[in-house]
Order: structure tokens, then sequence, then C-alpha cells
């Protein structure tokens, strides 16, 4: 028994003495570096199509220390760096079959010493889905790992910001042709200052062509949030961070069809009946048709809008039913 004792005390103190041996080879310190993660030519993201729509990052590896800072980076990038994604429920994304036969095989992995003086960056671009398998339209959370001594030593970590990334369902035939706005240069769209009647036109028709960018650029989805007096409750008590989650979960849902049917419902075609409003309020009222198989439905939307710094945004509706056709 006591020989036993001794083996295991032995074998541990082995263990601890490779593990220590190994971080303490690495003699650079990558406390003052930072690592940050943007869009590179930012475009309209859709599920899978990975060499026709690719997702795009600009890396930048930064040195914000005084000291001459090295690192490693390998010429196939995927020993360098993980993307990671997750549902706004915090459901990761799994690796893409290649990164995982690379990380598994057998080979020489090649790569480059850095060197960055203070102040100095290292950028390049990669596509996320090399790198994570993106199949299902939603909203999620992209974060970026660098291995400054490559994967084999992936303790060694340093973890970027959080970008958004929203990803659209696949274009079918119907919803191919783009509106005239700005989405055919495939630009981050801004609001413009535009009329009450001009906004609420222009989200209808993003929501009959599936543009969500653009659907949601007039729209003022906290306040419809609040619609929702459980929401709303639970809003108001939670942090600012917490806050931003619960907003992109409520367009997650929209998206899916999941809550708020009468705001996203896509009408075969509408007619603006009404438009009224004051230097920071207004209403907008649209006949709406929605075919189905045997009928058509008619109803009649009343939109909310107000105006901040010179942009209107829908804060509101009510539906009125008129009957079938």
């Amino acid at each position: 028994m006591k020989n036993r004792k001794l083996v295991l005390i032995i074998s541990f103190l082995c263990l601890f003495g490779q593990t220590f041996f190994a971080q303490e080879n690495v003699t650079t310190d990558y406390s003052q570096a930072s690592v940050s993660i943007k869009y590179y030519n930012r475009s309209i993201y859709y599920p899978g199509m990975n060499d026709d729509n690719p997702i795009n990052v600009h890396v930048t590896i930064k040195n914000n220390g005084s000291e001459t800072m090295r690192f490693k980076l390998a010429d196939d990038r995927a020993f360098s760096l993980d993307f990671y994604a997750y549902t706004v429920k915090n459901s990761q994304l799994t690796q893409t079959d290649s990164l995982v036969e690379k990380r598994t095989t057998n080979r020489t992995v090649y790569f480059r010493e850095i060197s960055l003086e203070s102040g100095e960056e290292y950028s390049f671009v990669e596509n996320v889905k090399d790198y994570i398998k993106v199949e299902e339209p939603s909203v999620y959370y992209l974060e970026m790992t660098f291995y400054p001594e490559l994967y084999k030593s992936k303790y060694i970590k340093l973890s970027s910001n959080r970008l958004t990334l929203e990803i659209r369902p696949s274009p079918s035939a119907a919803s191919s042709t783009y509106v005239p706005v700005k989405e055919t240069t495939q630009e981050i769209l801004k609001p413009e200052s535009i009329g009450p009647d001009k906004v609420v036109e222009q989200t209808i028709i993003a929501r009959q062509k599936s543009l969500w960018d653009q659907y949601f650029l007039y729209m003022d989805v906290e306040s419809l949030l609040k619609r929702n007096s459980t929401l709303k409750k639970k809003y108001t008590t939670v942090s600012a961070e917490e806050r931003v989650r619960m907003i992109e979960s409520f367009k997650a849902d929209l998206m899916q069809s999941r809550i708020e049917n009468d705001i996203i419902a896509v009408p075969e075609k509408f007619e603006i009946e009404k438009t009224t409003y004051t230097p920071t309020e207004g209403s907008v009222t649209v006949i709406e048709w929605f075919k189905y198989p045997n009928f058509s439905e008619k109803k009649r939307y009343t939109y909310k809008v107000r105006q901040r710094e010179g942009i209107w945004t829908i804060y509101d509706y009510t539906v009125v039913n008129l009957g079938t056709e």
C-alpha cells in the first residue's frame, strides 16, 4: 500500500514538473497584448455558402506595452486562432469538419515569428466559416481566441472583443430582387432623414423581401420589447449588458416568427391610407392584404412613429381586421 502511494506521488510530481516546464519555456509576457476583431467589408450573411458568402473578419494584434513583443503566427491560421459563436441562449456552434481534421492529423506546422514594438499592430483577415458551422439563420455573438504560441500551447491565449453576427435566411427566388435602397451595395445601412410614410413603406418592403437589416433600420426594437409586460419588467431590472442581450434575443425571436406575429406578417400588397404627424410624433395608417390559399385577408395597421435627431422610427402599432375578400 505504501509503495502504491509512493508511485502516485511520484507520478503527480512528474506531471506537475512537465506542466511547469512547458510554461517556463514561454518567456514572452503577453499581458500587455490585445486582440480585436471587426467585420471586413461587412456584407449580408447567410447560412453555408462559404466561398460565395464568407464572413470575413479583420483581426488586429496590438502591443500595448513598452517592451518588444514576439509571437508565432502559423501559415495555416487554423493553428493560431479559434472563432466561437453563441446563440442568445448561450449555445455554441460546432467547429467545421476540416478544422477538426487538421488538428487531429499529424502534420508539420509552419509558422513565422513576428515582433511588435510598443504601440505597433499586426492585422490579417480570416473567414469565420472556415472555423465554425453556420447552418441556421439567427443572431449570434462572435468571439475569437488567439494563441501566440500556436494551438499546441493553447493554454496561452488572448481573447478578443465580441461582435453581433446576424445570419439571415437564405435568399429564395422570390426574395432575391432587392428593393432600391442600399442593400445592393452591401454597405452597412444607416437611417436617413426621410418622412414617416417613407419609413413605414421601406420597412414593409424590407419585410416582404426578408431584408432583416433594413427591416430593423427604422424599428425601435426596445420599445416593441416593452409592449410585453413580462419582458418590460425584467428589462428594467437587469444590467446594461443584459439589456443588449435581451434586445438581440427579441430580434432573433422576431426573425424566427416566435413572437409579435402581426408586426412581422408579410403582406402580398399594401397601400398607405393616411399619414399625420407633429414635429416629434406621428402615425401612419396602412391597408395591408394577406394572401392565403383560398382567400385574402385585409387589415388596417396603424404604425406609431416618433422623431429623434432627425430620424423617424416605429415604436408601436395597432392592427384592425377588415375581413376577407
